[in-house]
């Protein structure tokens, strides 16, 4: 291995690492998103058309947010208050200890949880306008990237090889790859959530459950979320399902578990055949990219796992080298 080779790969390691440690995952999610979208969108060679194409699916896409979001915060505190005394009651009646006793214990425990990500109001605005700048930075990066890939502003071939241009071609590669890292994955979790979302969409309908677009948004969203995803949204449908009657929400429980069920079979055939990863190494990831990310670091996770897989796969082994110099 060069020399420029071990530098790129010290340098995609730093990336990471000072993204985590300076809260910055949000503008590398943002700019892999971006740029996906983009590449999906690019038609012929007419990149100003995909880039007009992407404005609007953004446009688009932050409506959507924002109507998920102003939904979140009034559905929440109304599913809460009618999903939770029938709850109670169900599980009293059949001899299940929970938790919480009522509805005032359950708020102190859930304002125990989040008091220390957001102490008051002010705090929350100051934080969602941080992470809304830097995501708009992260499209602006991305649509820099896809109409002007190079690094160098004026690239020319050099009439010598130095160790410049060979490092920023290698650099070029380690993120190269983990892009392709990023789309395989990523375009593997959005196929099944897409699924996911289009059937707990005909149960919501077939059951007439409350706040139908809000639990189909989330289910969406969540889906991104490997495996943790699905267990928030189907928390919260059969909390809703719930305010109806246990009746529906044991039918909504089956109808999570069958489509479970299916999802096993979707990642074996759509994720497993791609990545390959065990479901304890993806939980693993899962768990190392919440605490060193958050939740964008979980939505990484994967993708990290899988690049390593990619690296690792293209080197030798080490004592390859010490063989081949023998023969």
């Amino acid at each position: 291995m060069t020399g420029a080779a071990r530098f790129s790969y010290l340098f995609i390691v730093v990336v990471i690492v000072v993204a985590g440690a300076t809260h910055l995952a949000t503008p590398l999610l943002t700019v892999l998103f971006s740029y996906f979208a983009l590449r999906k969108l690019y038609f012929g060679r007419r990149k100003w058309l995909s880039v007009a194409l992407f404005l609007i699916v953004l446009s688009g896409t932050l409506y959507g947010f924002g109507f998920l979001i102003r939904q979140a915060f009034i559905a929440f505190p109304k599913i809460a208050a009618d999903s939770i005394p029938p709850i109670i009651a169900y599980a009293q009646s059949h001899g299940i200890e929970l938790p919480f006793s009522d509805l005032d214990s359950l708020k102190g425990a859930t304002l125990d949880m989040i008091k220390d990500e957001f102490l008051f109001v002010g705090n929350f605005a100051r934080a969602a306008t941080k992470q809304f700048v830097f995501g708009l930075i992260g499209i602006v990066v991305a649509v820099s990237l896809f109409l002007n890939p190079g690094i160098q502003k004026f690239p020319t071939k050099p009439k010598n090889p130095n160790l410049f241009t060979a490092a920023t071609d290698e650099i070029k590669i380690r993120f190269r790859l983990f892009y392709d890292s990023f789309e395989t994955v990523m375009g593997a979790q959005l196929l099944i959530s897409s699924i996911n979302t289009f059937l707990t969409a005909i149960f919501v309908l077939a059951v007439s459950l409350k706040y139908g677009p809000f639990v189909v948004g989330l289910t969406f969203l969540c889906g991104l979320l490997p495996i943790v995803g699905n267990l928030i949204s189907n928390s919260i449908i059969v909390g809703i399902a719930f305010t109806i009657s246990p009746r529906v929400a044991i039918a909504a429980l089956v109808f999570l578990v069958v489509l479970h069920k299916l999802e096993y079979f979707l990642n074996s055939k759509i994720i497993g055949d791609r990545i390959k990863n065990p479901v304890w190494l993806t939980l693993l990831a899962l768990i190392i990219g919440e605490r060193f990310m958050g939740i964008p670091g979980m939505m990484l996770a994967p993708v990290v796992l899988h690049y390593i897989k990619v690296e690792t796969s293209r080197l030798p082994p080490p004592d390859a080298a010490p063989a081949d110099e023998h023969d």
